[in-house]
């Protein structure tokens, strides 16, 4: 009964037309940076986020949300349509889905996708309602040890599920951490790495960070490898007019399977810290074409290999709120941003939210149900809209994107140096970019690392200096195993070219 009276509480938040609005702009949004490669939603969430400060918390997070589950719909229109995946997690999509349009059953394929997304999305967010509670409740236990190990876990489990080099994925995570404690010191207020600049004594402001390493980074990039991309991919689209959505009685008997296992693998997945939601797919993807009948068909058309990848997808992407909502840490670099939204609007993400804050605890889940079933409408009508986007110039488009980004950074304090900033990380993640470097890690490193800092030292003041209280609390003795074995996985050759293989696709 206890759950019921929160989700009421949650729908009578979620249900005010101020909240369900957002929740529509959300996910419109979303689905549309899903259709358009090179965006993506971390890059739009970072530049949305200085808008949402003058937004009730709820209705901005419910917004933020929308676009980040929104993005994992839209990917896979493209990926089928055109064979171009809008978003990561939708590239194995492609394979399958594309082949369908070849053969003229776009629409069952479209179809596959979208009532698969919105079955996994409305059971994940069920396990995220009945989840979350007993595990912030458990949360409240933890003591600072816990959480610094915690914390550390987290850090080391992105980079073992990340691509890319993992010595390279330390050196960002290092990087954001010192990003992190420029500033004034918590305990002593003695400024650190400020260099003589008075701007710095407050830290460096995260919107600056995520504008300029998720927005400005990733333009540049897609402005110099993907120049007119949108005119060369739209003329090898292989369908003018989508007939046919409704899948035939055929489809519909082998979709069950393959929707409700992506379910559940996603639901699983999407905790994981890194890139859980394009494990998830590609997990998917290799589950269904190992136990299907009609393996020949994997990659010439199978409708499986459409319905388990996206349904896992948007499980893992409503799932992925569990340790934000939760612990207060995230497991992607949206959920980064999430938690710098909680900040700025004056709200500790952790296991206190769910008693401090119960209205926006429960308004955020009910809203994805809201969201869910909102992109479903939306989908499937207007993908004529959608594939006609692909033809706006990214030359014109970008430069939009990061002056309307540099004009709501600026307006939060009315200071230039913020703008300096947004160009600074901006530069630096294209520079890291070019030398293989990405830039999420440093994200998590940078959101991450004064928590990591706090509990650390809160922790050695607690035991008066005996760093041997990190090994003989249970907790944090376990998760420092953890975090020690996962980092031994990510090392060794089998496992280091399995991630490959697998994350090869995700440009």
């Amino acid at each position: 009964m206890e759950l019921l009276d929160n989700l009421a509480l949650g729908f009578s938040t979620a249900l005010l037309i101020q909240n369900v609005l957002y929740c529509f702009v959300g996910v419109l949004l979303g689905t549309a940076v899903g259709v358009l490669p090179g965006i993506g939603p971390t890059a739009t969430v970072a530049m949305l986020l200085p808008i949402t400060f003058s937004f009730e918390p709820v209705t901005a997070l419910i917004m933020l949300a929308g676009i980040y589950y929104g993005a994992q719909y839209g990917g896979s229109t493209t990926a089928i349509l055109i064979n171009l995946p809008g978003e990561s997690s939708a590239a194995v999509t492609a394979l399958d889905g594309h082949a369908m349009a070849r053969q003229g059953r776009a629409g069952p394929a479209l179809a596959a996708a979208a009532i698969g997304s919105f079955i996994a999305g409305t059971v994940a967010t069920v396990a995220l309602a009945v989840a979350a509670p007993p595990l912030a409740s458990v949360a409240l236990r933890f003591g600072p040890a816990d959480y610094f190990s915690l914390v550390l876990f987290g850090l080391i489990v992105s980079i073992a599920l990340a691509r890319g080099s993992t010595l390279k994925a330390l050196a960002m995570i290092a990087l954001g951490v010192a990003f992190g404690t420029v500033g004034q010191d918590i305990y002593t207020g003695t400024p650190r790495f400020v260099f003589g600049q008075r701007e710095l004594y407050g830290g460096i402001d995260f919107v600056s960070v995520a504008v300029g390493m998720f927005g400005v980074a990733e333009i540049l990039r897609n402005l110099e490898n993907q120049r007119n991309l949108g005119h060369e991919q739209t003329r090898g689209a292989v369908v003018s007019k989508v007939k046919n959505l409704w899948p035939t009685s055929e489809d519909r008997r082998r979709i069950v399977g393959p929707i409700l296992r992506g379910t559940g693998l996603g639901t699983a997945l999407g905790v994981l810290p890194g890139g859980g939601h394009v494990l998830a797919s590609f997990t998917s993807y290799a589950v269904e074409k190992r136990v299907s009948k009609r393996q020949r068909e994997f990659g010439n058309g199978a409708i499986e290999g459409v319905a388990g990848p996206e349904s896992a997808n948007n499980a893992a992407a409503q799932t992925s709120f569990i340790p934000l909502l939760t612990l207060g840490l995230p497991a992607h670099p949206v959920m980064a941003l999430m938690v710098g939204a909680f900040i700025v609007h004056g709200i500790t993400p952790g296991p206190n939210v769910i008693t401090d804050e119960p209205a926006l605890f429960w308004g955020l889940i009910a809203s994805m149900w809201i969201g869910n079933a909102l992109l479903l409408l939306l989908n499937l009508p207007l993908i004529g809209i959608w594939v006609r986007m692909l033809r706006i110039p990214y030359e014109v488009l970008f430069p939009m994107i990061i002056l309307f980004a540099a004009i709501g950074t600026y307006s939060l304090g009315f200071n230039a140096y913020d703008v300096y900033a947004i160009v600074f990380f901006g530069i630096l993640g294209y520079i890291l970019i070019k030398c293989g470097c990405e830039p999420a890690p440093l994200l998590l490193g940078f959101v991450l690392g004064p928590l990591l800092e706090e509990n650390l030292r809160r922790a050695l003041i607690i035991s008066r200096g005996d760093a041997s209280v990190f090994l003989t609390r249970p907790i944090s003795a376990a998760l420092l195993a953890l975090a020690a074995a996962a980092l031994v996985v990510a090392v060794l050759p089998a496992i280091r070219k399995r991630r490959e293989v697998v994350f090869a696709d995700e440009e």
